[in-house]
Formats: structure tokens, sequence, C-alpha cells
């Protein structure tokens, strides 16, 4: 008979053998395989019902929360800038349903959109058509000469005629942005209420301090790229918007996701797009997920993320994700990405998040804010992560 000592032996045993196999990704295929389903989005379930259920309960805590933020401050209007991306979008759905719960008017959300250097037609559009059909007060500032102004000032090579775009040139164009939205506040009684998503902060992707991190109340800050997409779907799928606003949205919903502040070099240029330089957005929120929530090691973080992502075939989609935007990612790929993750995250972006307005917390997968779930150093490295990463994934 074997005996308990003996039995808790055994199964350390495994577990060590688990690991070693899980963890160096050497093994040949199909040795050792989760039988569990790992979830592709984490932050999004899968089955109709139970994403109902977590798309309505996140946007009651959005509009509950600036309703809470408006009441307390006796503030009667907003301020957003509307670019004609997704979270502007999702910002100012919960922005008008927050003034219908108060029983106020739709025309004290005085709603901004700021076409600059980049900005393209059909952003532009799905921006004023956007405000018309939520019928807001709209507004259009183009910030083209007062950015060019700016970078005149300060002796930038754009300016002269040369053909840089570099990060003072993008940032100069957000800055203006921010800062004609809280001078607009100021003029008319307002609050700025902030659009950026989760994922941007944890990858440090926005603008610091005259930029678009800073607002005072950012309904979106805990609120992942991914689930801001469903979101934006439900809207459509739910029947919360008549159907001129769903096609607006579906149109929004379509487009590649971009900060629109380097211009196309010709007709037939690519884009900016934000997932060339962050990597893709429904990764790192895997990536987010489990690094934020449960501490897990990169290396572990990776085999997950194989393991769901892996394949087309493999899993469950979601049922209202397009074909088109059903991935797959090869263990080379997530290795390149999560460690890319890992420098923005630890090393590169605490900052931004230290210094970041308030915000609703919503869902399981926590906030970033200074003052609730995550504290960290400005002045961390990010290397023992990454060491770990390089150490547990031999994925050449």
């Amino acid at each position: 008979m074997t005996s308990f000592q003996d039995s808790i032996a055994d199964h350390h045993a495994r577990l060590a053998s688990i690991r070693s196999v899980a963890f160096d990704f050497e093994a040949p295929a199909g040795v050792l395989d989760l039988e569990r389903r790992v979830d592709r989005f984490p932050f999004v379930p899968s089955d109709r019902v139970h994403r109902d259920e977590r798309c309505d309960e996140v946007y009651r805590i959005q509009v509950q929360g600036l309703a809470q933020r408006l009441e307390a401050t006796g503030i009667g209007r907003v301020v957003l800038g509307i670019s004609g991306g997704l979270d502007s979008t999702q910002a100012l759905l919960v922005a008008t349903k927050t003034f219908d719960l108060l029983g106020r008017s739709r025309n004290d959300i005085l709603a901004y959109t700021m076409p600059g250097l980049a900005t393209s037609s059909h952003t532009l559009d799905n921006a004023r058509e956007l405000m018309r059909c939520l019928g807001v007060t709209a507004g259009e500032i183009d910030i083209s000469e007062a950015s060019r102004a700016m970078l005149a000032r300060i002796g930038h090579p754009f300016a002269r005629g040369e053909a840089v775009y570099d990060v003072t040139f993008e940032n100069v164009q957000a800055g203006e942005r921010t800062s004609h939205l809280f001078r607009l506040a100021n003029l008319h009684g307002g609050l700025v209420v902030g659009t950026g998503d989760l994922s941007e902060l944890a990858l440090g992707w926005c603008t610091y301090g005259v930029g678009d991190q800073m607002s005072h109340y950012n309904v979106n800050a805990s609120v992942p790229k991914t689930l801001i997409q469903h979101l934006v779907r439900w809207s459509i799928a739910s029947g919360r918007v008549d159907a001129p606003t769903a096609a607006v949205l579906q149109s929004i919903l379509d487009t590649a996701i971009t900060p629109e502040l380097v211009p196309s070099l010709g007709d037939h240029a690519a884009v900016q797009r934000t997932e060339d330089v962050i990597g893709p957005f429904d990764l790192q929120d895997f990536h987010l997920y489990y690094i934020t929530r449960f501490g897990f090691r990169p290396s572990k973080v990776a085999y997950l993320a194989h393991h769901a992502w892996r394949g087309v075939q493999r899993g469950v989609w979601p049922d209202d994700l397009p074909v088109a935007a059903q991935h797959a990612y090869d263990l080379p790929t997530i290795k390149r990405w999560l460690a890319v993750f890992l420098e923005r995250f630890f090393e590169q972006s605490q900052y931004k998040r230290s210094a970041m307005p308030n915000a609703p917390k919503v869902g399981t997968g926590g906030s970033l804010s200074p003052r609730g779930d995550w504290r960290a150093p400005s002045d961390a490295s990010a290397r023992a992560w990454i060491d770990e990463l390089e150490r547990g994934v031999r994925a050449e």
C-alpha cells in the first residue's frame, strides 16, 4: 500500500516533470498539452450570455462612476476629444448614458474632434457622424496650424520642410489636443473626460502630462482594448443604439487602430498602426491579465499564450468576433511581444501610471491606479522578467 508520504513525493515529482516540459518548450509536439481550456480573451467571456452580462456590468460601472463624479463636484458639463477611434467612442457612449441617467441634456456634452497633421478623412468623418448621431454638442478645432507654430518655435526639422516624424512631432499634436480640452473645460465650466484604456496605460501608449494621459476623470482607464471592442459591438447587437449610430460604430470597429500622428507618405503608403509598435492588443491583453492578476512568471505566461493562440481552429472564439479578427501566434511571435510588454510595462511606463487621473475600477482584471491595485517604483528594471523569459522559453 502506498504511503501518504510516497503519494506526496510522487505528486511533486510529476509537478517537477510537468514544469520541465511546460516551460522550456523543447519537448516534442504532443508530449504535453493542457486538458483545460485557456481562453484567448480573459477579459471577454466567449459565450454570449456571460459576455452580455459582463458588458452590461461594465457599462453600469462606467456610467455610475462618471455620474458620481459629476454629482460630487457639482459640474454640469463634460468635455471630450473625439478622434473617430474606439476609445473615444466608448467614452462618448458612456457620457451619453450618464447624462440620460441623470436626466440632463446631451447638449451639455461638449464633444470636439480636432484634426491634425495626419488625420484621415475616414476617421474625421466617423467622428463627425458619431457626434451627430448621439445628439451631443459637436465642435471641430483644427490643430494643424497650432502644431506647426509650436514645431517652428522649438526649431523642429519639420518646420524647415524636412519629413521628420519623431516622438516630438507626434507629442506636439497630442499636447495641443489636450491643452485645448482643458481650456475648453475652463471656458465652459466642464470636466474633461479621458478616453485612454487599460491596455494603453499598461504599455505606456499615451502622451504624458499635457497629452492624452491626463484628464479630470477617465472612464476607460481599467477597461482593456479587447473589452472596449466588444463593448462597442455589444452596443450594436443589443439594440442600445439606433441604426445610423450602429452604422458608424461598425465603421469605427472596422478601422485599423492608429493614433494618426504620422502622415502616410503617398496614396498607397501604410497608415501608422499602433499594433506594429506595441504588439497585437489581443495577445498583449492576454499577457496583461496573467501578469498583473496572477503574478505568473513570464515563461508560464508564454506557455499559456502558446496553448491559447497557436492555432485558429483551436478552442472557442467569441461568436461576435469577425473571422478576419481571428488570429494565431506561434511561440517566437509570442516571446517577441511578451518581451516588449515586459520592458514597456515594468521599465518604461510606471511614471505615467503614477500620475494617472481618477477612474472607476472595472472588471476582475483590476486597475493600474497607484491609489488602488498597482503600486510600483517608476525607476524599476525589467531585466529580471526578461531574463526569466529568456531562460524559460527557447523558441528559436
